[in-house]
C-alpha cells in the first residue's frame, strides 16, 4: 500500500512538473511575441537600408542610361529571344513580356521613378514592390552583366518590401505627421492601389504572370486595402491589431536581413580559410594585380609593395569576416568590426572597380549601425540642407527642432538591430538605448 501511494505521488509530481515547465515555456513565448509586436524596431536602420538600396539602384540606372540598349535592350547582344529561352519559368521577367523599343523605354523610366520614390520614402508600400520587381526583371533580362552585389541587391530589395522602412526620414513620415489625427483622405493612395490592381488583373489574364506571382502580388494588394480601410474607418482595437501584425512582419524581416548579412560574411570568411594564398597571407597581393579589376594601378602597386601591409590585409579580412557574426553578441566589438568591414568595402570599391557591390554591402551593413550615430548623421544632414536651402531662417528652425528632438529623446529611445541580444544584459551600462517605446509610424 505504501509503495503504491509513493508511486502515485511520484507520478502526480512528475505530471505537475511537466505542466509547470510547459506553462513556463508558453509564457516565455507569449512574452517574446508580445515584445516583437509592441513596436517596429530599428526605424533608423531600416530607413538607411531603404535609402542605400534605392540609391544604389537609382545610380545604376542613371549611370547606364547611355548604354542601356546594349545591356538590356531588345537589340542587345544578349538578344530578347536568347534571354527568353534562358529565363526560368518561375522568374519574374517583366522586360520579356513584350518586345520593342517603346516598351523597354517605358519600363526603364518606370524603374527610375520607383527607385527615386523609394529613396524619398514616397508611398513605399507600393513603390518598394515596384522597385523590387524592376530589379528582378533587369537581372533576369541579362544575367551576364550582374555580379554578387546585384544578387544581394535583389534579395535585400525583396526583404525590404516587408519592413516599415518609411517610419523616419521619408515623405510618408512627413505626411503622417502633418495629418495629426485628421481623417484619412488619401486620393493618391487609392489611385495607386486601383492602378496596381488593374495591372495585376491584366497581366494575369494575358498570361504574363504565373499563378505564384499572381497570388503573392494579390495578397500584398489586398493587405494594402485592408490597411487603408482600417486606418480610415475602423475603431482603435482593429487598428491596433493590424499595427501589431505589421510590427511582427517588420521585425521578422529585420531578423532575416540581419541573418542574410551574417551568412554572407560567414561564408566569405570560412571559404577563404582553405585557400593556400589566404593561408600564406598573399591573396590581397594577387587581387591588387588583377588587371581587369584594378581601377588605380599606381595606388594598387603602392599598397602591394608593402609585404607587411599585404599580410595584415589578407589575414585581417578573414578574421573580420569570420568574427563578425559572433561579434553581434557584444556591442563594442560589433561596432569596431563594422567600421573595419565598411573600410574593407570602400577599399574593394576603389581599388578593384566594384562600386555597386561595395555600396550594396555598406547599405546592408548599416542595419547594424548604432542608433546614436544614425541620429547624428540625420541631424548633420538636416543642418547642412537647411543652411543651403533656407540660409539664416534654416538655422533658427534647426535650433527649434533640436530642442524638440532632445525632449522626444527623453521618452523615445530606438534600439538598433545589432543590440537586440545584449540590451537586457547591459541595460545599466550601455552607451545606446536598450528599450524602444513604439515610435511614430507612417501609414505608408
Amino acid at each position: 500500500m505504501t509503495t503504491n501511494t509513493t508511486a502515485t505521488a511520484s507520478a502526480t509530481g512528475s505530471g505537475a512538473g511537466k505542466t509547470s515547465r510547459a506553462a513556463t515555456v508558453t509564457r516565455t513565448v507569449e512574452r517574446l511575441i508580445d515584445r516583437a509586436a509592441a513596436a517596429a524596431y530599428a526605424p533608423y536602420q531600416t530607413a538607411i537600408l531603404r535609402i542605400g538600396l534605392s540609391g544604389v539602384w537609382l545610380f545604376y540606372l542613371l549611370r547606364h542610361w547611355p548604354d542601356r540598349l546594349d545591356m538590356h535592350g531588345p537589340d542587345a547582344p544578349w538578344s530578347w529571344a536568347m534571354a527568353e529561352s534562358w529565363a526560368s519559368p518561375s522568374a519574374f521577367d517583366g522586360l520579356l513580356w513584350w518586345q520593342g523599343r517603346a516598351y523597354y523605354e517605358f519600363f526603364y523610366v518606370l524603374a527610375i521613378a520607383a527607385a527615386a520614390a523609394v529613396l524619398l520614402g514616397w508611398r513605399t508600400r507600393t513603390t518598394s514592390v515596384v522597385m523590387a520587381l524592376g530589379i528582378l526583371s533587369f537581372q533576369h533580362r541579362n544575367e551576364f552583366v550582374t555580379n554578387a552585389g546585384d544578387r544581394l541587391l535583389h534579395i535585400l530589395a525583396l526583404y525590404l518590401v516587408f519592413t516599415r522602412c518609411a517610419q523616419v526620414w521619408s515623405l510618408d513620415a512627413r505626411r503622417e505627421k502633418g495629418r495629426q489625427g485628421r481623417p484619412l483622405r488619401d486620393r493618391t493612395g487609392i489611385v495607386l492601389w486601383a492602378v496596381s490592381g488593374a495591372a495585376i488583373v491584366f497581366l494575369g489574364a494575358t498570361g504574363r504572370l504565373i499563378v505564384p506571382w499572381i497570388v503573392t502580388l494579390s495578397v500584398l494588394w489586398l493587405a494594402q486595402a485592408v490597411w487603408w480601410a482600417v486606418s480610415a474607418y475602423a475603431p482603435d482595437v482593429p487598428r491596433s491589431v493590424c499595427d501589431r501584425i505589421a510590427n511582427l512582419v517588420h521585425n521578422g524581416a529585420l531578423v532575416v536581413i540581419a541573418f542574410q548579412v551574417c551568412i554572407v560574411y560567414a561564408c566569405a570568411g570560412w571559404y577563404k580559410i582553405p585557400g593556400s594564398s589566404w593561408q600564406q597571407g598573399t591573396a590581397v597581393y594577387y587581387a591588387l594585380h588583377q588587371e581587369f579589376l584594378t581601377s588605380w594601378p599606381m595606388l594598387s602597386e603602392a599598397l602591394a609593395s608593402s609585404s607587411v601591409l599585404v599580410l595584415a590585409m589578407t589575414y585581417g579580412t578573414v578574421i573580420v569576416q569570420v568574427a563578425f557574426p559572433f561579434a553581434l553578441l557584444r556591442r563594442k566589438a560589433k561596432n569596431v568590426l563594422l567600421v573595419l568591414l565598411i573600410g574593407e568595402h570602400i577599399g574593394i570599391g576603389v581599388l578593384m572597380g566594384l562600386p555597386y557591390f561595395s555600396m550594396v554591402m555598406i547599405a546592408a551593413d548599416s542595419i547594424f549601425a548604432p542608433t546614436a550615430l544614425l541620429l547624428w548623421l540625420g541631424r548633420t544632414a538636416g543642418r547642412l540642407g537647411r543652411r543651403v536651402l533656407d540660409g539664416p531662417e534654416g538655422e533658427e528652425v534647426e535650433e527649434v527642432e533640436e530642442v524638440e528632438e532632445v525632449e522626444e529623446g527623453a521618452t523615445e529611445k530606438p534600439r538598433d538591430a545589432g543590440d537586440a541580444d545584449e540590451a537586457d544584459a547591459d541595460a545599466s551600462t550601455a552607451t545606446e538605448p536598450a528599450t524602444t517605446p513604439a515610435p511614430a509610424r507612417s501609414r505608408s
